[in-house]
């Protein structure tokens, strides 16, 4: 019934180290880079496909900022340090803006309005994992290996 210091230390121990998530950056930077191209995609996309006014100018504004972002996080995790939760979760924001945009504003076409509302989608659940990741992990990989 009572509780040794070998056992507590012990089971303390495995259980912090069970506990511990660890981050592979590597893979991070593929996914904010991916991120990154969708965010070039949308600033493109009005100039490839018939446009409004307001459509070249939401998707062009939008899309340079999840790029501008989603760059950030990929310079970060190129230094080994883990991505900003809080720039991931505006680039969140900015994705489900741009998921639903086609339903607020006239677009031009048809191609234009599933481009953007698939981009925006895409955004929206590839930074949320991102944000969820990086805010769950500890440390990167190539930091513990290092050490």
């Amino acid at each position: 019934m009572s509780n040794t210091p070998t056992d507590t230390g012990t089971d303390s121990d495995a259980g912090s180290a069970r506990n511990r998530e660890t981050l592979n950056t590597d893979m991070m930077q593929w996914l904010s880079a991916l991120v990154a191209l969708i965010g070039l995609y949308l600033v493109a996309s009005p100039f490839i496909f018939e446009s409004t006014d307001a459509a070249t100018w939401n998707d062009t504004l939008v899309g340079t900022g999840i790029f501008l972002l989603a760059g950030y996080n990929f310079y970060r995790l190129s230094k080994d340090r883990l991505a900003s939760v809080a720039v991931a979760s505006l680039t969140i924001l900015l994705g489900l803006w741009t998921a639903i945009v086609p339903y607020v504003m006239e677009m031009g076409s048809n191609e234009l309005a599933i481009g953007t509302t698939l981009s925006g989608l895409a955004v929206a659940a590839l930074s949320a994992y991102n944000a969820y990741a990086n805010g769950k992990a500890d440390a990167p990989d190539h930091v513990r290996t290092r050490a």
